[in-house]
């Protein structure tokens, strides 16, 4: 629930689409750390309507799995690290990105003020619509760990 949102929340946006189905594997090599309700590694596949697949994996113990990396028709995008701190490196099927490192918490925090403060219009809506279908898909995952069934997905 922590970590896995952010891959939800990439595949969404990256492919544009809305998912139609997830699957769900989990796994505990410690259960003893992990007890019963605490995750420690979820596997699962979100599916969309095009026919993208997004392979996702959250998890605690494995080390240095930190990427989002998207490949297409047209090509390849990749970025290292995906949810912790940069500085962010990443590539395409084009060659290196080069973007200078920026504080996210610190553009996040601006653009915040700047909506509450000089009334900007947010680029993202910040109506709790987003949230709710990322959780709402969130929950699919763990049904499907639970049952190991294909659970469908209407979020329109």
């Amino acid at each position: 629930m922590d970590i896995g949102i952010y891959s939800v929340n990439g595949a969404r946006y990256m492919i544009g689409e809305e998912p139609n189905w997830v699957t769900a594997q989990e796994t505990k090599t410690n259960p003893e750390k992990f007890r019963a309700g605490v995750d420690e590694t979820i596997q699962f596949e979100l599916g969309f309507p095009s026919g993208a697949v997004a392979s996702c994996l959250s998890t605690y113990t494995m080390n240095n799995l930190d990427r989002f990396f998207l490949n297409g028709e047209k090509g390849f995008a990749e970025l290292m690290p995906a949810t912790t701190y940069g500085p962010i490196k990443g590539r395409t099927f084009k060659g290196e990105l080069t973007q200078p490192h920026v504080t996210h918490q610190t553009v996040q925090m601006e653009e915040m003020s700047d909506i509450i403060l000089k009334g900007k219009q947010p680029i993202v809506p910040v109506d709790g619509e987003e949230a709710l279908k990322d959780l709402m898909i969130m929950d699919a995952i763990y049904l499907a760990a639970r049952t190991g069934e294909r659970v469908g997905l209407k979020l329109h």
